[in-house]
């Protein structure tokens, strides 16, 4: 289970985080939604290292993520795909993907074996597997980034944002491959615009506001509160 406890987060003089505590069980699909600097990607970012909690706790099973380093928390099996995709552009899809299984770089045997389920998840990463990234669609990009982030073996897969800028159809095949993702055993925590999408696969949600959690509750729940339709969905 990956769990938050009162966890707050400071920019300078700036509070991102404030007390934040939420939960992904084992084999969740967790999804927050928030509005543009309501605090989803500091989440992700506290969580995976990058930036260091102020106070609170963030746990991954036995281990206490705060204070270690970042490929330390993807070695034990926590790993973030970022908001924005964060791919090298001028290097091939493959070299990018072959990038998410560096902490696992003395296991060639399995990373080899990985790559062939990602690349069966994501069946045109094969035929461009020589191309460029950059000169892939931005929903190839997207799946690029989703499979680098697979090749880092994660029990928990922490996606900020993947549907931003993708054409409606594409953002479809996306949510069914995250789907994919957690039924075969991935804990997933998803932050998401697009609440409607989000919450037709999610188990559960939070609603994050200014650094703070302000609901929480099941898929239906949230789906059939007014203020949740108003707010995120459009309806």
């Amino acid at each position: 289970m990956l769990s938050f406890e009162n966890v707050s987060l400071n920019y300078g003089s700036f509070r991102a985080l404030n007390g934040v505590s939420l939960q992904a069980r084992d084999g969740e699909l967790v999804v927050l939604l928030g509005a543009n600097g309501a605090g989803k990607s500091s989440i992700f970012l506290t969580t995976s290292g990058l930036h260091k909690a102020a106070s609170g706790s963030i746990r991954f099973g036995q281990h206490e993520l705060v204070g270690m380093k970042p490929s330390q928390i993807v070695a034990h099996g926590v790993v973030h795909c970022p908001e924005g995709r964060k791919l090298f552009p001028q290097m091939s899809v493959l070299k990018n993907l072959l990038l998410g299984a560096y902490v696992h770089r003395s296991d060639k045997a399995g990373n080899r074996s990985r790559l062939e389920e990602v690349l069966a998840l994501f069946p045109i990463l094969d035929d461009k597997k020589d191309d460029a990234a950059g000169s892939l669609s931005g929903g190839q990009q997207q799946m690029v980034a989703i499979g680098r982030a697979l090749m880092g073996r994660p029990k928990a897969l922490l996606l900020d944002e993947p549907s931003l800028g993708l054409a409606p159809l594409v953002v479809k095949q996306v949510f069914e491959v995250i789907q994919q993702i957690n039924r075969a055993g991935t804990t997933v925590l998803l932050a998401e615009q697009n609440a409607f999408a989000a919450l037709k696969i999610a188990h559960r949600g939070y609603v994050i506001e200014n650094g703070r959690i302000v609901m929480e509750g099941d898929r239906d729940t949230l789906m059939n509160n007014d203020a949740i339709r108003k707010a995120y969905i459009g309806a």
